[in-house]
């Protein structure tokens, strides 16, 4: 067992499996929702980047390469200033939602290489221009371009030609849970010498003013030469040590109101302080001075030579310390770097090739880099001002005002700590399977968490995200449990029946939810709006007249199955060891069989085109298919399970029944998916019968259709030439092929489910095929790729996908990477080859990462995917 194994199991004896100190902080706290308190629920608008750096928030705090304890009492960042600069570097830059052509969009360089578990060790590194940080001209050139035209992206700019920046690698390594070493290392890749500012940032969150919950307001002070005390009321006493700085400033982590409101300030120590003192030298003699506050910062003021490294060292730690940075302090960097390699060389497959294991261990290190403290309390931000703008009637009943009860203060697994820094209940399932694979009692933990009363609605709906609590996401959490219960019985021998009836007993109240509320006719048809797709639709699917309208959804109604088929396999687990649990297998068991009856004998199924499709139901006219080929009919692929003759013979009630349900339906002539195994060992169940299965995948393995060089399309290619329109209500909408960003509006037009690439959606198509093609064997067998004569089993073909999906992140003969496109050049430098981002979605051709590029939460599969291929091989 390797040290951070040993400290996992450590961990898993606490009620929350959570180290007291980890990367906390979030990158973007500024245009969230719970920032904003405007009126009309303009939250981009109400507290913009430009207010970030002189605004205290209200709702947890953001940095750069940033950590807090858990609580988010205390946090710790670094600033930069390289001497041109308008403001200091202490956060992400990026565009607000309508500044860019595809909505919000950071626009900085930056990378997580590496982290564990525990925390005990992690790196990130920050690519800072030398010139003035190009601000101003990514907004004008975004503004200016049209949907149809690409993101103007940072390396589009001059701001790293010719290699003119620094490499600020910043690496923590952890004595104990409560001993922090920090090493900040500024390498010079330009060929002339540069001069850069360094401020190692410490501050409090700021729960004392407004609304806050502090009586006594918490301190930062000197405790010795180059050491700092913190004095928190409810995180106790911490020491902060630096080495020998050109200064040491004290301020307090409080708004400016004369920029942000106009009105004066009450003092001159406000969270801006230090842009005004190292920039403009303003007040700088009083900050010096002051010997007190809630932040400070020692600043080191540096010239670095061409290909120099300078380091700096701090440490934050519980007790206090005579020497503080002696000659062990070094050597716990490079002891927690082995521990991490041995912690990874244990959990990676041994036929990984170098070139993938490095993939996997970034997309894991970003996984675990996107912990992020959340903190909501609805009521609460409903009924109080932020002492800028007063309550309005308008406002109490806005945003999520029927969420009253959610009261969130926890660490999750985010998407994207800057484009996502809010939680999503579909992304967090599939993070969860990610995060199984490091640390799977963190990851039963999330997904359980999500179902806590504080979270799960009284009448059984889960929060979808933020912005609108309310939408639906697709219910992928039972299916998630189950390929969580896998990873784990696989990795450690033995499945945790404790976690699946935990899990069971909430998702019984979620799955009556959705039956009672998304089936309108009773005939297990669904709804369920944009199902996380965005604008997947020739119109927004959440939104129509239901009056007039309704939609049947192929996709609603696939999920379901997935649904009722994930909760038979995890009661049929359970029932192994607790047979109370044999009836509810038997009642999820029939609702399979009468949700696969609806979705293959009702209109969804297009029998001319052999697809299943969405089913517009307007009053006075026939049902309409809506002949869209994508995913949305690819759904019913998922449902799929085999249990064993074993589980009959224990099982003898789930048996006689499941016997007799059988034996009736067949002699009624009523719908019955059952396939059964040439050896009599196992029964498939799927909601696709052999003969659309066949038909659907001759699709789905069509290079001119779903498959492309990277993946499974989100659309079908042949909507490129063959765009599909319908009329409602004298309104014209039309659908195409859009293989790369957004060309539509909806949603913000910040994400695009019209052909390019989702590892998520890949994952689970590719999970579906290998199950079927492990059943089949060569009893079935598919052309890959269609029309190439090509013949092969599913589980070839499963593995052949995954293959694809892994090439977006590899280098091909040529050194470049299909995720980077017209930015290999960049990536291609000894200082950046390795370097992998995990962007939030791929285009449908090329392969380009598009989207939020650090999305590692669900597109950390690509670490999963490989493993299999591994073991496979």
């Amino acid at each position: 067992m390797t040290e951070e194994h040993k400290r996992l199991k450590e961990n898993s004896k606490k009620p929350i499996p959570l180290e007291k100190w980890g990367p906390y902080v979030s990158e973007r706290q500024w245009g969230t929702v719970r920032e904003d308190y405007s009126e009309y629920g303009d939250s981009w608008g109400y507290f913009p980047f430009d207010q970030a750096h002189c605004r205290s928030y209200f709702w947890g705090e953001d940095g750069l390469a940033g950590i807090s304890d858990y609580f988010q009492n205390l946090c710790f960042a670094i600033a930069l200033w390289n001497g041109k600069d308008p403001i200091l570097k202490e956060r992400l830059f990026g565009l607000g939602n309508y500044e860019g052509n595809h909505g919000e969009d950071v626009k900085e360089l930056y990378y997580y290489l590496d982290n564990v578990p525990t925390h005990y060790y992690m790196e990130y590194l920050y690519k800072y221009p030398q010139e003035a940080f190009p601000y101003e001209q990514l907004k004008v050139e975004n503004r200016n371009r049209s949907k149809h035209d690409p993101e103007y992206e940072i390396l589009d700019t001059d701001a790293f030609k010719d290699n003119r920046y620094f490499d600020v690698h910043i690496t923590y390594a952890k004595t104990n849970s409560t001993d922090i070493g920090i090493k900040i290392s500024i390498t010079n890749r330009y060929k002339k010498a540069a001069p850069i500012t360094v401020l190692p940032t410490l501050w409090f969150y700021n729960r004392w003013t407004k609304h806050g919950s502090l009586k006594t307001k918490p301190n930062l002070s000197p405790a010795s030469e180059n050491a700092v005390f913190a004095e928190h009321p409810r995180l106790g006493n911490y020491y902060f040590y630096y080495q020998a700085a050109d200064d040491a400033l004290y301020t307090d982590n409080e708004t400016n109101t004369e920029i942000v409101t106009g009105q004066p300030n009450e003092s001159i120590f406000t969270k801006d302080a230090f842009h005004q003192a190292i920039i403009h030298k303003e007040h700088i003699n009083e900050l010096r001075e002051r010997k007190s506050g809630t932040k400070f910062s020692p600043v080191y003021n540096y010239t670095v030579k061409p290909g120099e490294t300078i380091n700096i060292y701090c440490r934050l730690v519980e007790e206090q310390l005579k020497e503080p940075f002696d000659s062990d302090f070094e050597k716990i960097f490079d002891k927690r770097k082995k521990e991490a390699d041995a912690f990874y060389s244990e959990i990676f497959p041994k036929g990984v090739a170098h070139n993938l294991a490095k993939v996997q261990r970034q997309a894991l290190a970003g996984l675990l880099w996107s912990k992020q403290y959340y903190h909501y309390d609805i009521e609460k931000w409903l009924s109080k001002s932020d002492g800028i703008t007063p309550i309005t009637e308008r406002r109490t009943h806005g945003r999520n005002s029927e969420w009253k009860h959610l009261k969130n203060q926890d660490i999750i697994s985010m998407p994207d700590k800057w484009e996502y820094p809010w939680y999503a209940a579909w992304d967090q399932s599939f993070q969860c399977i990610s995060m199984a694979v490091v640390d799977p009692v963190f990851a039963k933990n999330q997904l359980l968490l999500l179902m806590r009363e504080w979270y799960m609605k009284p009448d059984g709906q889960l929060p979808s995200y933020e912005w609108n609590f309310s939408d639906v996401n697709p219910p992928v959490q039972a299916w998630a449990a189950m390929e969580i219960f896998e990873i784990e019985r696989k990795t450690s021998g033995k499945g945790d029946i404790d976690f699946l009836k935990k899990i069971f007993h909430k998702l019984l109240i979620n799955f009556t939810w959705w039956i009672n509320r998304k089936d309108l006719k009773g005939d297990n048809i669904f709804e369920g709006g944009f199902l996380g797709l965005d604008n997947i639709g020739v119109f927004n699917r959440s939104f129509h007249d239901k009056g007039e309208i309704q939609l049947e959804q192929a996709d609603g109604t696939s999920w379901m199955g997935v649904y009722a088929l994930s909760m038979m396999d995890m009661a049929l687990e359970i029932a192994l060891v607790d047979n109370s649990f044999e009836d509810t297998a038997t009642k999820f068991f029939e609702h399979f069989i009468l949700i696969a009856e609806a979705l293959n004998e009702h209109v969804l199924w297009n029998e001319e085109d052999q697809f299943f499709y969405d089913v517009l139901c307007m009053r006075d006219a026939p049902p309409q298919p809506l002949r869209i080929q994508s995913i949305v009919g690819l759904t019913s692929l998922y449902a799929v399970a085999t249990i064993r003759k074993e589980v009959f013979e224990k099982l003898p009630d789930f048996a006689k029944r499941f016997e007799w349900y059988k034996n009736y339906r067949l002699k009624n002539n009523r719908f019955w998916p059952k396939e059964e195994h040439s050896d009599g060992e196992e029964l498939l169940f799927s909601l696709v019968q052999t003969d659309k299965l066949k038909a659907m995948l001759k699709r789905l393995l069509d290079e001119n259709e779903f498959l492309s060089d990277g993946g499974i399309r989100a659309l079908s290619k042949y909507h490129e030439k063959h765009p599909y329109s319908v009329t409602i209500n004298g309104e014209v909408h039309t659908i195409q092929y859009d293989p790369g960003d957004s060309t539509s509006d909806m949603f913000g037009g910040n994400s695009n489910w019209r052909g390019p690439v989702w590892i998520p959606i890949n994952f689970i198509i590719i999970q579906s095929i290998r199950r079927l093609g492990k059943f089949y064997h060569d009893s079935l067998m598919v052309e890959y790729p269609t029309g190439s004569g090509n013949q092969m089993n599913l589980f070839n073909a499963s593995a052949e996908l995954a293959k694809r999906v892994i090439s977006l992140f590899d280098r091909d003969k040529d050194g470049n990477r299909p995720i980077y496109g017209p930015y290999n050049w960049f990536y291609k430098q000894p200082e950046n080859e390795e370097l992998i981002l995990f962007f939030e979605y791929f285009h449908g051709d090329t392969g380009r990462g598009l989207g939020a590029n650090h999305q590692t939460g669900w597109s950390a599969l690509v670490a999963e995917l490989i493993s299999e291929l591994a073991d496979k091989e």
